[in-house]
C-alpha cells in the first residue's frame, strides 16, 4: 500500500459517497485508476464494507455500555452466542483479568440490565461488569497514515 492508496482510504472515510473523478482529482489521479485502485483495496480486504454512520442517540439508542465478560472456560470459540445479541455492536476476546469485552448500545438501563441477563445465558460466562458512558467526546475510524515503524 502506498501514499496514494492512503490518502484514498482518507477521503473514503470522510465520504464514502465521493465520486471516483473527485477521489482521482485529489490524489492526482484519472477517475479509472481511482476506481481501479479503490476495487484493489476492497479484493485485498482493505476495505471490508461501505457504511453509513448513524447517530445511536437520534435512533433512541442512548445507552452505552463496555461490559467485561468474565468465564469459566475460553470464550473464543464464542463468536455467535455474543452476535447473536443484536444489542452487542463489537466483542472483543481480551487478555486480563477479563476474558471479553463487548460494546453494548441500548434505548434504557432496563433494556442493559436485560443484555446482561442475555450474556450470563451464554455458555461458560460468570460474571460481568458494566460501565456506562456518560458522555463520548469523539470516536475515531482507523488511520489510513504511514504504517507503524517495528522496533529494532
Amino acid at each position: 500500500m502506498d501514499e496514494i492508496d492512503r490518502r484514498l482510504l482518507a477521503l473514503l472515510q470522510e465520504d464514502a459517497t465521493q465520486a471516483y473523478a473527485a477521489l482521482g482529482k485529489a490524489v492526482g489521479l484519472s477517475a479509472g485508476a481511482a476506481h481501479e485502485r479503490v476495487r484493489k483495496l476492497r479484493e485485498r480486504g482493505v476495505i471490508r464494507r461501505t457504511t453509513v454512520e448513524v447517530d445511536p442517540a437520534a435512533l433512541g439508542q442512548g445507552v452505552l455500555a463496555f461490559v467485561m465478560v468474565d468465564s469459566s472456560a475460553w470464550m473464543g470459540d464464542s463468536a455467535a452466542a455474543f452476535a447473536a445479541i443484536p444489542e452487542i455492536q463489537e466483542a472483543h476476546v481480551i487478555a486480563g483479568a477479563a476474558s471479553m469485552l463487548v460494546k453494548v448500545r441500548t434505548a434504557t438501563t432496563e433494556q442493559l440490565q436485560d443484555v446482561l441477563r442475555r450474556l450470563f445465558a451464554i455458555d461458560g460466562v460468570s460474571g460481568t461488569q458494566a460501565t456506562v458512558a456518560l458522555e463520548t467526546f469523539f470516536e475515531r475510524p482507523v488511520s489510513p497514515g504511514a504504517p507503524q515503524q517495528k522496533p529494532q
